[in-house]
């Protein structure tokens, strides 16, 4: 720590390029498996390019004169033929023609006038003959938009070809230097007890999420899934946009009325399984148990009941890499957060695998190394076709390099999630005393990542509002959440700590832990009680399947409290940029007086986590402060101790290492200062 700021950044480039090197000999052979593949598909197909442009020919694709081409790749298939509303459901009589590798072709003329033979808004199958004679109605894997009726159990194909698409009106915003990310879910996102729409997300949330300060959206559940409870991750029609919320078009004027807002919008993209329905997803589509899944065991995910993906398989790569370039440049989403990587990585699916660190848990026989050629792959041609896209990886081991450009060795993500905070912070609330927290401990954690890898830094997500976990808000005020938190009633000891502990937690994780943040809609406020989807289990309710974002606009709740600390919060992040910054230098973690505090992007941030004991006279590393933001203030349910119109100046005393400093008159809580040289 007495290392001058010149050294340390000379210190940690030399580690860097000694972890690159070390990184890239072990990746080498991941890097060789990487480069012949995209040589293969530059040698056959004519370049990644048109490769990942294969949605506009898979499937059933209009020409401009109105004729429909028709292809699928079904190479169990005996026999391919497509039937529906614009033949009378005949199964036979529009074949396929056979061709290479499994592929099958239909070409249908327009008809009179140029009137395209497959209407707009009809229904259609791929009707298989397998190899056991029997036939098998399938929706295309290709399908762009699945509906169900109110009275069927499956999802239909309703062939999606409107005269007139919506045209993007707004360009996609620059690429941000730093991620406020607002998780959302459109169906959840109404007070109301019902599946909300896209036309709701654009006109009632998307101006809340401006409001708040967040730059960026991240969309689950947009990929068509049959389980709504699956929270979008049991995935049946891989380009198909959710039907549940309105129309594909409604989902592009969501985006553009979002990039009109300077709001970057991101895909939450399942491509690390498949759900098992094969009436309606992809499973079983050519009548084999293989096709776009490994067979047996390995094509199985024992927890979650989902098939797996071949990612040796050619006809896969080609999948998956258009499914990546249609949500781009049909929908203009501006990049990814790629679920379940982990599960990916390696053979093992991170089932029942701790991981400590140790390189032997990255490099070696467990690792799937088509699935991670296959990440490098994607990350390859988004880069390379949309420079500007961000990529985002959610992976709990660890796996070093994953967050390094692709030619170095690296997975080619630009951010990770930083998972192990969540889980940190519940482990505290839920077993430790308050005067047992460990500042170290907290600080490690919130630090504890590898130099010029970016992480999303987050104390909570979905996966803490689901049903059977709690969010930190209800942790820490529990029942008393449905009883006192109107201002009309006493602030009772529980309500008070809840408040307070809720604000610092999300400040000291948005400012020290990582280079960027992310939040799950409503949790900014605490949103009281849990998430729940209608299922049998519940008498198919959607009581808890909402967000009741109306609290926030009653003055006679606290919730107002808190949403105007997270406003605040990153509002003060957009002036400064400290997520954009280098890494905080850490000061102070003193064990016995609770206290925290660091250095980030010119400012001072200062935490006080003492249960009960305030500080007169407290000296901290400064130069000059004023208060920024106090999560005492009266506007974020504070007790208003701290005079916000005082100015404090240092004195040469060193300090911690620092030069200057200077005694804090009251320290209560937490406060936020900026410093002047």
């Amino acid at each position: 720590s007495c290392t001058s700021s010149h050294n340390r950044s000379h210190f940690s480039s030399q580690l860097t390029l000694l972890f690159i090197l070390y990184a890239c000999s072990l990746n080498g052979w991941e890097y060789s498996l990487f480069y012949n593949r995209l040589k293969n598909i530059e040698e056959n197909e004519g370049g990644l390019d048109k490769f990942s442009k294969s949605y506009k020919t898979f499937g059933v694709n209009q020409f401009v004169d109105g004729g429909i081409y028709c292809k699928e790749w079904a190479p169990g298939a005996e026999a391919v033929f497509l039937a529906g509303d614009f033949n009378g459901w005949n199964p036979f009589s529009h074949p396929y023609k056979k061709m290479e590798y499994g592929k099958w072709e239909l070409f249908i003329p327009p008809g009179q006038d140029g009137y395209p033979p497959v209407p707009h808004g009809s229904k259609l199958k791929v009707v298989i003959r397998a190899q056991n004679g029997e036939l098998l109605y399938r929706i295309s894997p290709w399908a762009r938009y699945v509906v169900r009726d109110e009275d069927k159990v499956n999802y239909d194909w309703v062939h999606w070809n409107p005269p007139q698409s919506y045209i993007h009106k707004h360009p996609s915003p620059k690429r941000l230097k730093s991620l406020r990310i607002y998780e959302s879910h459109v169906g959840i996102a109404s007070p109301e007890g019902k599946v909300a729409s896209y036309k709701n997300f654009t006109y009632n949330v998307l101006p809340r999420i401006k409001d708040l300060g967040y730059n960026c959206v991240q969309l689950m559940a947009i990929m068509e899934h049959a389980y709504y409870a699956s929270f979008g991750y049991q995935v049946t029609s891989f380009f198909a946009a959710s039907s549940r919320y309105g129309t594909p078009d409604d989902l592009k004027e969501m985006i553009d009325v979002a990039h009109s807002m300077g709001i970057t919008v991101l895909l939450d993209v399942v491509h690390s399984h498949a759900s098992k329905n094969s009436e309606d997803g992809l499973n079983k589509f050519d009548g084999t148990d293989s096709c776009f899944f490994h067979s047996g065991h390995r094509g199985n995910h024992q927890l979650w009941d989902s098939r797996l993906f071949d990612y040796a398989n050619w006809e896969v790569l080609r999948f998956l890499l258009s499914n990546l370039r249609m949500w781009i440049e049909d929908y203009r989403f501006d990049g990814f957060r790629f679920d379940g990587v982990t599960s990916m990585l390696y053979h093992h699916h991170g089932i029942g695998t701790g991981f400590s660190g140790d390189y032997n848990e990255y490099f070696g026989l467990h690792v799937d190394e088509d699935a991670l050629c296959y990440l490098m792959l994607a990350n390859h041609m988004i880069k390379f076709l949309h420079p500007e896209c961000i990529t985002i990886a959610e992976d709990v081991s660890g796996m070093p390099a994953l967050c390094r450009p692709v030619a170095e060795g690296g997975g080619g993500f630009d951010y990770r999630l930083a998972m192990a905070i969540p889980d940190k912070w519940i482990q505290i609330i839920k077993e430790l005393k308050d005067e047992d927290w460990n500042m170290g401990n907290i600080v490690h954690t919130l630090t504890n990542r590898r130099y010029e890898e970016k992480y999303i830094a987050y104390a909570e997500s979905h996966d803490q509002a689901l049903v059977g976990d709690k969010t930190l808000a209800f942790r820490l005020m529990d029942a008393e959440m449905y009883t006192n938190m109107s201002v009309l009633s006493p602030l009772t000891p529980v309500i008070d700590r809840g408040i307070q502990l809720h604000k610092m937690i999300r400040l000291i994780t948005h400012a020290l832990g990582g280079e960027s943040y992310l939040n799950f809609m409503g949790n900014e406020f605490g949103h009281p009680e849990w998430l729940d989807f209608p299922r049998r289990g519940n008498n198919e309710s959607y009581h808890y399947a909402r967000r009741q974002f109306n609290l926030t606009e009653d003055h006679l709740l606290r919730y107002r409290f808190l949403n105007a600390f997270d406003r605040d919060m990153n509002k003060w992040e957009e002036k400064f940029g400290w997520l954009a910054s280098p890494p905080a230098y850490v000061s102070e973690k003193h064990e016995s007086n609770k206290v925290i505090a660091f250095e980030r992007a010119g400012l001072i941030f200062i935490f006080n986590f003492h249960p009960y004991q305030s500080y007169v006279d407290y000296r901290v590393v400064i130069f000059k402060y004023e208060i920024l933001l106090d999560s005492d203030a009266a506007e974020y349910g504070g007790h208003q101790r701290l005079d916000h119109s005082t100015e404090y100046f240092s004195e040469e005393y060193p300090h911690n290492y620092r030069p200057n400093s200077l005694m804090v008159s009251k320290m209560i809580f937490f406060f936020f200062h900026s410093t002047f040289s």
